[in-house]
């Protein structure tokens, strides 16, 4: 243990608060999204992954690695929204294992439904509360943490500088 190297005491408070930000954002998003729109942030997630992908249709498999998710846990996910009508399984015809979900009419109507509300509450709780260059740092931040996640699937913003 003595190559340890142990947090400072200004690391320590800024790792803590940092999480707290990170959970707190995200239960505030997940809160509203059911409130409002009626479903998890789960779903909504997978909903926006398939209204991007073309033909709305992504591989369970891609969908599962874009998502960050286990693909058990993606197929529990994709049955329910499968119930709901918003989504759309079907078999890969050439291998018979995979399958494909596939955004329907009513998921993007949904989806479509849930965005403004969403994209609100995203702008209040986050990018309202930092200026330009926060913002900027905040992406530069992200970027730098990726690097040290696994996070080869996850999906990427376009440059940060484009819109200036």
């Amino acid at each position: 243990m003595s190559d340890t190297r142990w947090l400072t005491e200004c690391e320590q408070e800024i790792w803590r608060s940092f999480m707290a930000a990170v959970h707190g954002l995200t239960d505030q998003l997940a809160r509203q999204l059911q409130r409002d729109a009626g479903m998890p942030h789960t779903y909504y997630e997978i909903l926006v992954s398939l209204s991007e992908a073309p033909d709305r249709t992504l591989r369970m498999s891609e969908l599962a690695g874009v998502r960050n998710s286990s693909r058990s846990r993606l197929s529990h996910a994709v049955a329910r929204l499968e119930e709901a009508g918003w989504v759309r399984r079907r078999e890969c015809p050439t291998d018979k294992r995979g399958s494909f979900a596939m955004l329907t009419d009513k998921g993007y109507a949904a989806l479509e439904a849930a965005a403004p509300g969403h994209v609100t509450e995203v702008r209040e709780r986050l990018f309202d509360r930092l200026t330009p260059e926060q913002v900027e740092q905040l992406g530069e931040i992200s970027e730098a943490i990726l690097t040290g996640v696994d996070a080869t699937s996850l999906p990427r913003c376009p440059d940060l500088t484009a819109d200036r």
